[in-house]
């Protein structure tokens, strides 16, 4: 089933009866990515426009981006200031920009699915908004893609976003902030899924059907591949906070820094109960680490991928030391883990008002050769009825993931605090995206504080394209 589906999105997407690594998506709009000036002044301007980019030497993409670059510019932005937007679309399909983070009303949230304001095709839309929520935040668009590989978060349209709070100690000498992102991508056949395994008669494990994914060309940091950016430049002693941003459309990513550690002060923009050393940080898709860097360990280091082939297709950044020369050097990890329960208080939290069983199942591929994703046996459908919340009380998705894929889970306009990890409890750890890992057990309660339509989906994008998702409506 997979096969044929595969096999066929070659055909439409690349044009070519035999798909590689480095194909280009060449059904995606081409475009010089000029700039048109806004209809109104404002604050914050976005021009959704075709843009190509050079993501490596001879290596140009051709995509649509925000303001001709991707990632787009960095928004700053003032804890309780309100701000007001222009977003201007250029192309010739309507958009949904989503302020990921954020607790913007349902009609400024960026969704179909909430009935929010549409950026219609050669139109804008402007409106003023206030950030509440401090920290490293997102503007993405919210386009659903389906299988055309060249529209929402598979194209360049993502701008890191951060909201400066009233009080900052700056206990740092440097910040730098780091988009990861992926290009040219392709459908092609997955691993074997563990959770639709069956036994044969004689023995031998039958996997079930195969899975479709999306692979990609060249990976990049800051819209440049490894080696063919400007380099994060350093001087020994520098305490140095990066703002890390995993602005991907499915893969999740750990990035390693060879002869340093990172101390984790926030997640998702959210400062943490207890900040961590680690050696390796980890981030699903759509999620946010701040860690500072301690620079005493001069040279020429790569920030990259601890996946050697993702690293050596561009996912990696040069740090480099003042005064320091020479090839870049690289060490592989040894033994490091990743865990949100290291940067959370042990202990219970309150009771919740009401517990929410939330069962994630794979669905067996259809006729067309892709499988869909269920939650509590539901695929989503936009006739169901949204689950009725109230505003003010406080609620406990208790999640159970029965598939082998780990899921970045996301709530728009809510913030999650995480109380028990695979039945480990714990407290104090808020975020907006939550990774529950294959075949774990996960509860978060959050508190519903704004009336309306509000969207749960997983935020890999090809499993929110094919039915995993869910609306909720608080009153």
């Amino acid at each position: 089933m997979a096969r044929s589906f595969i096999r066929e999105r070659c055909r439409r997407v690349n044009n070519t009866p035999h798909l590689t690594r480095r194909a280009f998506v060449s059904s995606l709009t081409a475009g010089t990515g000029l700039l048109l000036g806004a209809p109104a002044s404002a604050d914050v301007t976005l021009n959704i426009a075709p843009a190509q980019l050079e993501v490596a030497p001879g290596h140009t993409i051709t995509t649509s981006a925000y303001n001709g670059s991707s990632p787009g510019p960095l928004i700053r932005m003032r804890e309780g200031v309100p701000v007001s937007v222009n977003i201007i679309n250029h192309s010739d399909v309507a958009e949904y920009v989503h302020w990921h983070g954020f607790d913007a009303p349902a009609k400024l949230d960026g969704t179909e699915e909430e009935r929010s304001l549409v950026v219609p095709a050669h139109g804008h839309l402007q409106y003023e908004m206030t950030p509440r929520q401090t920290g490293s935040r997102y503007v993405h668009s919210h386009a659903m893609a389906m299988d055309d590989l060249s529209r929402g978060p598979y194209s360049g349209q993502f701008a890191f976003a951060y909201v400066e709070p009233r009080h900052n100690p700056g206990r740092y000498d440097q910040e730098i902030f780091l988009s990861t992102h992926e290009w040219e991508p392709y459908f092609m056949e997955g691993d074997d899924d563990p959770s639709a395994m069956t036994e044969e008669h004689d023995g031998e494990t039958d996997w079930g059907p195969s899975m479709a994914e999306v692979g990609y060309g060249i990976y990049s940091i800051n819209g440049k591949a490894l080696g063919h950016g400007e380099p994060v430049r350093v001087k020994q002693g520098q305490r140095v906070l990066f703002h890390i941003l995993n602005a991907s459309a499915t893969e999740d990513i750990q990035l390693y820094l060879p002869g340093h550690e990172f101390v984790v002060v926030a997640l998702d923009g959210n400062p943490v109960p207890r900040p961590s050393r680690v050696s390796i940080l980890e981030l699903g898709v759509g999620e946010r680490v701040d860690a500072v860097v301690h620079m005493t360990n001069p040279g020429i280091w790569i920030l990259g991928s601890t996946d050697n082939d993702v690293r050596g297709s561009g996912l990696g950044i040069l740090i480099e030391y003042a005064g320091r020369q020479g090839a870049a050097r690289h060490i592989s990890p040894s033994g490091a883990t990743w865990d949100y329960l290291l940067f959370g208080e042990e202990r219970e939290t309150v009771k919740p008002d009401e517990i929410l069983p939330m069962v994630i199942e794979r669905i067996d591929p259809d006729g067309h050769g892709l499988e869909h994703w269920a939650i509590n046996g539901r695929i989503y459908s936009d006739q169901d009825e949204p689950k009725v919340l109230t505003r003010g009380s406080r609620y406990r998705l208790a999640f159970e993931n029965r598939t082998g894929d780990a899921h970045p889970l996301h709530l728009h306009r809510h913030t999650f605090e995480l109380v028990r990890i695979g039945g480990k409890p714990t407290a104090g750890v808020r975020k907006d995206v939550v990774v529950l890992q294959g075949f774990q057990t996960l509860e978060v309660d959050f508190i519903p504080r704004q009336t309306g339509l509000t969207l749960f989906h997983c935020h890999q994008q090809m499993h929110m394209d094919q039915g995993f998702k869910t609306l909720f409506r608080v009153v």
